[in-house]
């Protein structure tokens, strides 16, 4: 039989018998994947496997962001500056893809989501233990956070390791003084449990690095790699804010936050402090 107008033929060797070999569908698992999308809209609404798709594709999209950021971690714990930055690189991709993926979202109209947002009861973003996990392993910890996941065992233990291990940006610090850096004790000493805040002692390290980066550009280049990942982080962040002012104003989040104004709080959270203040020291 001949191949018709405006079709490609099938090659003879592409393999079309699936019956006792691995296929596509079974390597990705998609009759769970597929099935996981599940209205509670009554009867459901049309907008809604757009709004659970958005989160569900989030998260799959943290859950590699994590798994990315534990291993640049564990990469500095071993002094590997190169492979941990080619983790970092990897996230600062997905970050863009999280960041534009919000202008989908943003097709949904506020008479569109308010027609099905009652059926959400209190489950809200702010839940999320993935986002709150990536937060933890850059720096910003907050202890108060946990009892968000009582009620999720797993969750809940996740955080609490984090919460207690060392940042990604804690990590770097350890690594940089093993390679002789004078990183400063207040830097290599300091209780991890806490959120990360400015520490000016590093300062004259930081200002150093930058203005000799010819002699130490792995350094350099690790600098910059998480300017680039706080600022990505920061334009989510943004995007978020600005696509639920767009869907709901400024009334109050699903999950009980005050919404639009809790998420423009978030603005102001930062991550590696020292390498914004140190451009105003540069060059003076």
């Amino acid at each position: 039989m001949g191949v018709q107008a405006n079709t490609r033929a099938i090659e003879k060797d592409i393999v079309t018998d699936f019956s006792e070999r691995m296929s596509y569908g079974s390597y990705l698992d998609l009759d769970t994947l597929l099935s996981a999308q599940k209205p509670v809209s009554r009867p459901e609404h049309h907008d809604e496997l757009l709004f659970i798709i958005q989160h569900q594709t989030t998260e799959l999209w943290l859950k590699l962001v994590l798994h990315e950021t534990l291993a640049a971690r564990a990469a500095f714990d071993e002094d590997e500056i190169g492979r941990a930055l080619k983790c970092v690189a990897r996230v600062k991709h997905i970050q863009k893809t999280l960041t534009e993926q919000w202008s989908v979202l943003a097709t949904l109209t506020p008479t569109e989501y308010s027609e099905f947002r009652q059926f959400l009861g209190n489950s809200s973003g702010f839940q999320s233990y993935q986002y709150r996990a990536v937060e933890f392993v850059l720096g910003n910890k907050n202890a108060g956070m946990l009892t968000v996941f009582d009620a999720d065992p797993a969750a809940h233990d996740l955080l609490e390791r984090l919460l207690t291990e060392p940042s990604l940006y804690d990590a770097f610090w350890q690594c940089l003084s093993r390679l002789g850096y004078d990183v400063p004790a207040s830097a290599l000493d300091r209780d991890v449990t806490t959120a990360y805040t400015l520490n000016e002692d590093l300062l004259p390290l930081i200002k150093f690095v930058y203005e000799n980066h010819d002699e130490h550009w792995a350094v350099y280049e690790a600098f910059e790699e998480f300017v680039d990942l706080e600022e990505n982080f920061q334009l989510w962040r943004f995007r978020h804010m600005r696509t639920v002012l767009r869907t709901i104003g400024m009334k109050s989040g699903t999950g009980g936050s005050s919404g639009v104004g809790f998420l423009q709080k978030a603005l102001d959270l930062t991550f590696f402090p020292e390498l914004l203040a140190v451009r105003t020291e540069i060059g003076r």
